[in-house]
């Protein structure tokens, strides 16, 4: 692994230009021989120890508390533990090894305790609550919006619990952050654990020669002879979908869907049970009646009935289509495995497939070759320089933390700088699954808040994609899924949102926004996928150089919708499960995987497996920041669906329209309520029709 830090820069005049340019902070390896946590735990330590100080000061002030002097003062202070923690969990997700896993065990108590005090400290507060009460109509724009949420998140962290109120919330949040800790650790230890095997070539059958040369590549490199495919999305979803051979379809869905369900070490079952027994008591403790009544006051939904209003909505909607299409997908099992067939999870991706290849003509994996992932990247950072103006240029200078991972400077269109931006495609053992956005350095400024921000006085971001994308073999590159190219356009949508901040708060900054309009901005690009002006760009045959061919594209349009409802579904499961265990008002005592079905089973359209539980494996809402939050995706999707109709009826590359969506929304991050970021980028409140309209069901 790459080290991340060098000891070689640990002077307080290093550090200080580190939080300039944090780049200098990405080094090879060959320069320490030190592991990247040995290197962190200093850091870590002596950050804890400098905000501390910071805090203190600022506490003990005796000048009259202000917002300049006590809420501008705090929003600037704990730099070196900010960059260290930064590093530290974004490597967890990243570049992880067992040194590191330790080091984050160890320091999550601390860490928390750490938070803790800052938040419980009455003299901080007390000035906080002062200048909240003395100034709040005094200010405007994003000082006022700066002050309502600091003095809210003082609230919402117990600053106004008393005596041994308080030293339960610490006690509370201390086991919380190990658990979530602990929770991923497992899961990533568990998808890594289990691998699927193969030594004759006739169990392969239906599997295109990519994948069987990824697979044969995967067991060279665990010195093993035949076929090995894992866990892994790039791996795992093109066995499911198009593997021939049953048995081992089903072997490998149920080593998938019982994940940290095994009687060992990395059994999450009662992980969970205390996650969201420790978040309910949290809320419970603050006055909230459950965790989610907590959760969605800083919310656009703001409560849990307009929640499963359109959860509910999204039923009515959607549910008698999806279930007719999950019976079509049945009955061309049935024609090929006889009338008792029972469609079973393991069939699904499989049997779908050949449905829609039958249907449409269509075969989503003709797509591949057009799809290399070097001319994917040029299409997307292509369609950012139509829409905005601002091009990428590769940075080789830039040290990075895995030698896959390549730097691009992302320059705007008046020829300055705008940001870092990395990207780092491929699984390895070492990331955890799935795709991801984040910082390494959010936007922000130090000019007094009556300046404009402009990308020449602020402090650029240092903004990262993570995805685990097709590997290239030795005979072929990465050729992409129309899924993953879909992907790639999300997480990219969400670098745009860091990428494009003009704030002056960190705290304000690109995705700090409300959990469920943060998904807007990446479910935004997404529409793109399917346009035929976008994909000309692009889309060539890695070998022949032909366009995508004009037929291929009229069925991937004429397609789009196949299983539309069947999907909404499914996401619509997850966002049940989600509230079923956060509007707990007691404790969860029922078995996770009965639980687990009773909440979703309205919807669930396939067999229950009573050996896959999907809770202990829903790092969304156990270890990440969509607890009483995975309806977001479809609440922004309703936004997404409403925003791009406004494109389609403009002109999808319209540089007036792409404008206002970067200045009047993406620039704005949290500086102002959403829907009024919104309402001025589109002129009116959203509505589902949209959506309706684009999933073919109005």
């Amino acid at each position: 692994m790459s080290d991340f830090v060098s000891s070689q820069i640990l002077t307080d005049e290093q550090w200080r230009e580190f939080l300039v340019h944090p780049e200098n902070l990405m080094v090879a390896s060959q320069k320490s021989d030190e592991s990247v946590a040995i290197q962190l735990r200093p850091l870590l330590e002596k950050g804890m120890e400098e905000e501390t100080a910071e805090i203190d000061a600022i506490a003990n002030n005796p000048a009259t508390p202000t917002f300049e002097n006590t809420v501008v003062a705090l929003t600037r202070s704990g730099n070196l533990l900010d960059r260290a923690t930064t590093i530290m969990y974004n490597l967890l997700s990243a570049e992880t090894n067992d040194e590191l896993d330790e080091l984050s065990n160890m320091m999550a108590a601390k860490l928390s305790e750490h938070g803790n005090n800052i938040m419980l400290n009455e003299k901080l507060f007390a000035r906080i609550k002062y200048a909240y009460e003395h100034e709040l109509g005094q200010l405007q724009g994003e000082d006022m919006a700066l002050l309502k949420d600091v003095y809210q998140d003082f609230e919402r962290s117990g600053a106004n619990l008393s005596g041994e109120s308080k030293e339960t919330y610490r006690k509370l949040s201390k086991e919380l952050s190990e658990k979530t800790l602990k929770f991923s650790q497992n899961l990533l230890k568990e998808t890594n654990n289990f691998i699927l095997h193969v030594e004759r070539e006739e169990d392969l059958a239906g599997l295109a020669d990519m994948y069987k040369d990824a697979a044969a590549q995967e067991a060279e490199a665990r010195g093993m002879k035949g076929w090995v495919f894992t866990l892994h999305a790039p791996s795992y979803i093109p066995f499911m979908t198009f593997a021939d051979n049953r048995q081992l379809r089903e072997r490998l869905y149920r080593a998938y869907g019982s994940r940290c369900t095994h009687d060992n070490e990395y059994n999450n079952e009662g992980i969970v049970r205390d996650i969201v027994n420790l978040r309910r008591k949290k809320a419970q403790l603050l006055g909230y009646k459950d965790y989610a009544d907590f959760a969605l006051r800083r919310r656009m939904a703001q409560d849990s009935q307009h929640v499963y209003k359109l959860l509910n909505d999204l039923i009515d909607s959607y549910l008698p289509k999806a279930q007719e299409e999950v019976a079509e997908v049945e009955r061309r099992a049935r024609e090929e495995e006889g009338e008792e067939f029972q469609l079973m999870p393991w069939d699904f991706s499989y049997y779908s497939h050949k449905l829609k290849k039958e249907r449409y003509d269509f075969d989503s994996e003709c797509l591949r070759p057009y799809f290399q992932l070097e001319n994917v990247q040029k299409g997307v950072f292509g369609l950012a320089t139509k829409l905005y103006g601002i091009h990428f240029e590769e940075n080789k200078n830039v040290p990075v933390y895995q030698k896959d991972v390549k730097a691009f400077n992302v320059i705007d269109k008046d020829g300055s700088f705008l940001a870092t931006l990395l990207v780092d495609f491929f699984p390895r053992e070492t990331k955890k699954g799935g795709a991801w956005m984040t910082n390494y350095r959010e936007e922000h400024s130090d000019v007094a808040s009556n300046v404009k921000v402009t990308s020449a006085n602020s402090f650029r971001p240092v903004v990262s994609i993570t995805t685990n994308f097709t590997k290239p073999t030795k005979d072929m590159p990465s050729l992409l899924s129309m899924d993953e190219v879909e992907t790639f356009l999300h997480e990219f949508g969400h670098a745009l949102h860091g990428i494009f901040a003009m704030t002056h708060y960190k705290a304000l900054s690109g995705t700090s926004v409300y959990w469920d309009f943060v998904e807007l901005p990446s479910q935004f690009m997404e529409n793109y996928a399917r346009e035929p002006e976008f994909l000309s760009t692009f889309a060539y045959h890695y070998q022949t150089h032909e366009a995508l061919p004009e037929e291929y594209i009229q069925r991937l349009i004429t397609s789009k919708n196949y299983l539309a409802a069947y999907y909404c579904m499914r996401q619509v499961s997850f966002g049940l499960l989600d509230m079923a265990y956060y509007t707990l008002k007691d404790d969860l005592k029922e078995e996770i995987k009965a639980f687990e079905d009773a909440a979703w089973g309205k919807v669930q359209m396939l067999p229950s497996v009573a050996s896959s539980c999907m809770t202990v494996q829903f790092s969304h809402i156990m270890s990440g920041g969509y607890a009483a939050g995975y309806y977001s995706y479809k609440w922004a999707e309703v936004l997404d669906a409403d925003a791009f109709s406004l494109f389609k009826q403009k002109g999808i590359f319209d540089q007036h329209t792409a404008s206002s969506f970067r200045h009047d929304l993406l620039e704005k991050g949290g500086t102002l309520p959403p829907m009024e970021l919104y309402k001025k980028f589109r002129g009116q409140a959203p509505s589902i029709d949209a959506l309706l309209k684009r999933d073919g069901l109005k």
